[in-house]
């Protein structure tokens, strides 16, 4: 059995937030894979499903970020999985948007969800790190962690969840690799991706996202117009005219 933790801050407030990046791929897995109804469960809404034949458990934590440890190792507890059956989706600061890095084991980075999930559980799991980009200055990180995605984001992060989800099977099988390489390719971050243009900070006169600044080239996968998915991008940022 495998267990995915999207993490994030529960309440419509945070729903835009890019700390809520988790939550957000945890939804389209969800919505991808036909998993059950979200219920309420260890601190959290959970579902189960599966994907490409593994038992699996969909949990967003409901604890508020700095406590997602208490509800996830609930979890673990409850279903006696070891940490190799943990998948943790996360921001990353220090990726570029919509840059995807899979790791097992390792520091926290500063992000206290990881904290949190690393004293309860333990750190030898897999942590899906998706990139927001730094501000580049320290003193921002916080508004710029629990602001909301520009409209522009749009851009980057529907092709992001798409890809995520469709590729989530790669996960199931333990092909990091292979996941992080799909991923990439469909959201254009591969190596001739900018890096050093895509963290700067979004720009107030032109109001773009990081990820425009640094390529002009829009993702292949076509944003939906209608469904589940476009509903919630919609009320994200708003229908445009």
């Amino acid at each position: 059995m495998l267990l995915i933790a999207g993490l994030g801050n529960p309440g419509s407030q945070y729903a835009a937030n890019r700390h809520n990046i988790g939550f957000m791929a945890a939804d389209e897995i969800h919505r991808r894979h036909s998993f059950s109804p979200w219920t309420k469960k260890f601190q959290s809404l959970i579902a189960d499903g599966t994907i490409d034949g593994e038992k699996t458990i969909l949990i967003k934590p409901q604890t508020f970020m700095n406590l997602s440890g208490q509800a996830v190792g609930e979890a673990m507890r409850f279903y006696k999985l070891a940490l190799h059956d943990l998948v943790v989706i996360y921001d990353e600061l220090d990726l570029a948007p919509g840059k995807v890095r899979v790791k097992t084991g390792g520091g926290s980075g500063g992000h206290n969800g990881i904290k949190s999930i690393d004293a309860h559980c333990g750190k030898d799991y897999r942590r899906v790190r998706i990139g927001i980009g730094h501000p580049g200055v320290k003193e921002m990180v916080t508004n710029h962690v629990l602001g909301n995605f520009a409209k522009s984001d749009n851009e980057w992060l529907q092709p992001l969840f798409d890809a995520i989800a469709a590729n989530a099977g790669l996960l199931a099988k333990k092909d990091d690799a292979g996941f992080m390489n799909r991923v990439s390719l469909a959201v254009g971050t591969g190596s001739k991706f900018d890096r050093e243009k895509a963290e700067k900070p979004i720009s107030k006169s032109t109001g773009q996202s990081h990820i425009r600044q640094a390529r002009s080239q829009k993702p292949a996968i076509a944003i939906p117009k209608s469904g589940p998915m476009a509903e919630m991008l919609n009320k994200l940022f708003g229908k445009k005219e």
